[in-house]
């Protein structure tokens, strides 16, 4: 036996550690190395000054879409490297992580770690230890990322720092990962570097008021063009006789990438089959018992499911209600999308990114690792596409619908949109041919849509501003939106109103004349996972006293049974208004 050898001096037993993780990098063709341009020389010589310095230093990249801000990452970070300090990258989703891994993995190979959800514990254990050692001196992951125990940290990147998917609601703690790293910069005397080609609207008016350093890339590296965008009107479409969910417009120029060979990009920030199925005899549709929210249909597993509670049920045959056997199927998704897209285009090849379809370890790698080595030519997607990819044989992106959020009742709601148009379009066009992009909407004279058709954030900056400075939203007071929640609507209620008496009379008795209280009233989702909703939103210039106050009124003993009855959460900056 291996004991007996081992008495007899003939073996050994050695202990080898073994480090737990996963390749996230893409298998993509290699690419040349990269030189900056000027512009790109002149904002890394501000930030090596700084660096040098070794104080606090705040930066805010405002690049248009391909303009090389990674590149200007990668060539702080060695600088960062030459110190022997470390640096965090922060990504806002998992599906962007696989690229940027590829990108740092190819200049600095193995000093780059990796941390996000889809990990195991081993993995996130493993790797959390390796930083904590000084092991890995970069490491790439999403939001939780920010608190790695970095001992000699140099520099942090926000990238793409205006996606909301970067704040936390939902479990406490509550926190915006980009604050947090600015934050965390500063106690550490560090650099951070926020980029975005659309950045978030706080960001920037915090560069302006001189806050952060501003330094901008208005031009594609190698002088690539920005790509045309075209707006459609879907109402003429319609009138044209054109019910399908692709513009003739669309239609013809996906034909024509399709038989040059090109890549096609084609956007829908919906997932599923059909928004909801309604009868055709009663008009009965069906809603989660649990959620103020109707079912979405999932054609795959004939299943209706809610996006929400994540409740599901079969598609029934019959209407529950009339016993009708004769269903319409409404609205539109990306599996409905990638359905009639085979039946317009039966040799294409094509992949569908979304939830559904990355659910499991790995699927974004390849998924995205088979589109960059053109092993399928149409790759439609939920809003996980249209940020941070860079493929360059993508010539066009077609927005099925550019009209999904833009009515949604949030302030932000049109800031998003802009956001969304503006960085899906920049995913065309990256390589040496042109791109074309196709924006599908009924509102083709909106000006948020106008605007991201013209690759004009300035002016859509300016225009947003002043709506919100005579709304009184951020970034010219901070928010506050407490929500209650209960089984029992009468009890939120009576909770809601409660709570906002207090609150009014506490903020009278410490003469804060410029706190605004909205409310309350029921929330846009009225009803989550069989939790009744009420909000209050509170707008205010002096957080700390308001949270103060809201901090004391929850602490009251007199609350104490509401408390328990009545869930009450408190969200400071909020990024979803539902």
């Amino acid at each position: 036996s291996l004991k007996g050898l081992e008495k007899t001096g003939l073996i050994e037993f050695v202990s080898v550690e073994k480090i737990r993780e996963s390749d996230w990098a893409l298998d993509l063709p290699e690419t040349r190395p990269v030189s900056l341009n000027e512009d790109q020389e002149e904002i890394l010589e501000n930030i090596k000054e700084a660096l040098d310095k070794q104080v606090y230093s705040p930066f805010l990249i405002h690049g248009v879409t391909g303009s090389g801000k990674t590149q200007v990452y990668i060539e702080a970070i060695r600088e960062v490297l030459k110190d022997g300090k470390q640096a965090l990258i922060l990504v806002p989703e998992i599906s962007l992580t696989s690229q940027i891994i590829s990108r740092f993995k190819a200049n600095f190979g193995e000093k780059v770690g990796c941390l996000h959800s889809r990990m195991s514990a081993g993995e996130r254990f493993d790797t959390w230890r390796r930083v904590r050692n000084g092991e890995l001196p970069v490491v790439v992951g999403a939001r939780s990322a920010v608190f790695s125990p970095f001992q000699n940290l140099g520099l942090i990147v926000v990238d793409e720092e205006h996606v909301p998917s970067y704040k936390q609601d939902d479990p406490a703690p509550r926190y915006n990962a980009r604050d947090v790293a600015v934050m965390r910069a500063k106690l550490n005397d560090a650099a951070v570097i926020l980029g975005s080609a659309t950045p978030g609207l706080e960001s920037y008016h915090n560069a302006q008021q001189g806050k952060y350093v501003l330094c901008q890339l208005k031009e594609r590296v190698e002088k690539q063009k920005l790509p045309h965008v075209k707006v459609v009107d879907l109402a003429q479409e319609r009138k044209n006789g054109n019910m399908s969910f692709l513009s003739s417009d669309l239609s013809s120029l996906l034909q024509d990438r399709m038989d040059k060979g090109e890549q096609v990009l084609l956007f829908l920030n919906r997932r599923g089959f059909s928004t909801f199925v309604k009868c055709q005899d009663c008009g009965y549709v069906e809603k989660c018992p649990r959620c103020d929210i109707t079912l979405t249909f999932h054609r795959t597993d004939f299943s209706l499911r809610c996006h929400y509670c994540n409740y599901q049920k079969k598609a029934p045959d019959l209407c529950p209600k009339c016993e009708s056997y004769r269903f319409t199927y409404r609205g539109a998704g990306t599996q409905k999308i990638e359905e009639e897209l085979k039946k317009s285009f039966p040799k294409a090849l094509m992949e569908r990114m979304d939830l559904d379809t990355t659910l499991k370890k790995g699927a974004h790698k390849r998924l995205l690792s088979d589109f960059g080595r053109k092993k399928f030519g149409i790759l439609v997607g939920t809003q996980m596409i249209t940020k941070g990819l860079d493929f360059p044989d993508v010539t066009l992106v077609g927005v099925i619908s550019a009209d999904l959020g833009l009515d949604l009742p949030d302030f932000r709601s049109k800031e998003r949109t802009f956001q969304l148009l503006a960085q899906v379009a920049g995913r065309a066009g990256r390589g040496k041919r042109e791109g074309e992009v196709v924006v599908q909407t009924y509102y083709p004279k909106e000006w948020t849509i106008k605007l991201a058709a013209s690759h004009d954030f300035e002016k859509f900056y300016r225009k947003e501003l002043e709506q919100r400075e005579e709304l009184g939203y951020p970034p010219f007071n901070h928010l506050i939106l407490v929500v209650f929640s209960s089984k029992s609507l009468r009890r939120v209620t009576a909770c809601a109103q409660s709570f906002s008496s207090v609150l009014e009379r506490s903020v009278k008795s410490v003469k804060q004349k410029s706190v605004g209280i909205l409310g309350p009233a029921p929330a846009p989702l009225s009803k989550i996972k069989n939790q009744h909703r009420w909000q209050l939103l509170v707008k205010t210039k002096n957080i700390i006293t308001v949270t103060s106050l809201i901090r004391k009124i929850l602490e009251d003993e007199k609350n104490a049974k509401k408390k328990k009855e009545v869930r009450i959460t408190v969200n400071v900056d909020p990024m979803d208004m539902l």
